[in-house]
């Protein structure tokens, strides 16, 4: 027995630890040196003597012994036997769990059975949520409508009324597990032979075993429907919004509520405008003329044709603000603006009149552009600051 570490300070406790103490220290220990967990050089042997000290100091008896004798309580041979063995748990026979009832459920944590008993099988669950995706134009984006969508969804069986027992008939305690909805089963490890749980095969984790089924839904008590629904699109909606739907998704069992349907709008794109959220831009195609001389024009918007006058001078590029002519915001507290930017259109033909005005006026403006460059740079820096 010599070298080995004081269980006491293995578990670094004090030497009248409650067993909760006890139990506390353990978890979080051999949580932290779990060989499945920590990976580290040494973790292993760290875990081993970490569950050998609890063993000993959990079990009274054991502890009494260990507190009067240290480390040779232990031995097989200590007593004569009367310890039968010691403790047994790393001779080859892997991890025993006597003494200590919560040894099985950190097990079941690292090896998938999660307490998965201790949660009420037969308690109502709530129905899986589903996602459905429409289609909408720009105009329709923006204006909003009413559609009515279809698609298919699980509901409860209308023949047994989600049961899954045969009409007349009602499910029994399962046979297997008792109706808790779990089983152990002892499986093969590194480090011996431990007991899991895992969800029963017969019942399917819900306590209950059907004898009879139902011919409708055979035992799930589910079945699937073709459903309709009516949905208004929000004036001013977005590409990939979406909304939520409460109650249309799928159904819950055990008389849980069903889940919701989520639905995601997919908008066209516009052949006129471009969208930024509730901005709306344009571009708007003029002359020369009306670039020059200015003009009041038609612009279309999202709600219809509006007036916009163009002032003379008028460069491409230049923007104008259409206030409130924009898209609605999906919560209708305000509405944007459009955006219209004007693009000078330079001709690809000229006829013989228009040809003889463009000359008469590149002669008129080729005067001033002429003066312009003569001046040279400081002609022109002095003309800024005048």
């Amino acid at each position: 027995m010599a070298g080995k570490r004081d269980y006491y300070d293995v578990l670094g406790v004090s030497k009248d630890a409650s067993e909760a103490e006890l139990k506390k220290a353990y978890r979080k220990l051999s949580k932290q040196y779990h060989p499945d967990i920590n990976q580290e050089e040494g973790a292993e042997e760290k875990f081993k003597e970490v569950t050998e000290a609890y063993e000993v100091l959990s079990d009274q008896q054991k502890r009494a012994a260990y507190d009067q004798y240290g480390h040779a309580s232990t031995d097989p041979n200590f007593g004569g036997g009367g310890f039968g063995g010691g403790f047994g748990g790393f001779g080859g026979g892997g991890y025993s769990t006597g003494g200590f009832g919560d040894f099985e459920d950190i097990f079941s944590t690292f090896f998938g059975g999660g307490g998965g008993a201790s949660r009420n099988p037969n308690a109502p669950r709530r129905g899986a949520d589903l996602q459905y995706r429409i289609k909408v134009t720009f105009d329709e984006a923006i204006a909003g409508k009413e559609t009515t969508i279809r698609y298919n969804r699980k509901t409860e069986c209308a023949t047994c009324h989600g049961s899954g027992a045969k009409e007349g008939t009602e499910p029994v305690t399962c046979s297997k597990c008792s109706g808790r909805g779990a089983v152990n089963v002892e499986q093969n490890t590194p480090f011996g032979r431990v007991m899991t749980q895992t969800v029963c095969d017969v019942c399917q984790g819900t306590g209950k075993e059907i004898k009879e089924k139902c011919e409708t839904c055979h035992g799930s008590g589910i079945t699937e429907e073709a459903h309709s629904v009516k949905v208004k699109v929000p004036a001013g909606v977005e590409d990939n919004q979406q909304m939520r739907l409460s109650g249309q998704g799928e159904a819950g069992t055990n008389g849980g509520p069903y889940g919701d349907l989520y639905i995601v709008f997919e908008v066209e794109e516009s052949d006129l405008f471009d969208r930024e959220g509730t901005e709306i831009f344009y571009e708007l195609p003029i002359s020369f003329a009306q670039a020059a001389l200015g003009d009041e024009v038609l612009v279309p918007t999202v709600s219809g044709k509006v007036k916009l006058k163009i002032p003379a001078g008028a460069q491409t590029g230049t923007t104008f603000r259409m206030r409130g002519k924009g898209a609605p915001s999906v919560n209708g507290n305000r509405i944007g603006d459009q955006h219209v930017t004007v693009k000078v259109i330079t001709p690809n033909k000229l006829s013989s009149r228009e040809r003889e005005l463009f000359e008469e006026l590149a002669k008129e403006s080729g005067a001033d552009i002429k003066e312009q460059q003569d001046k040279g740079f400081f002609g022109k820096m002095k003309d800024m600051f005048d």
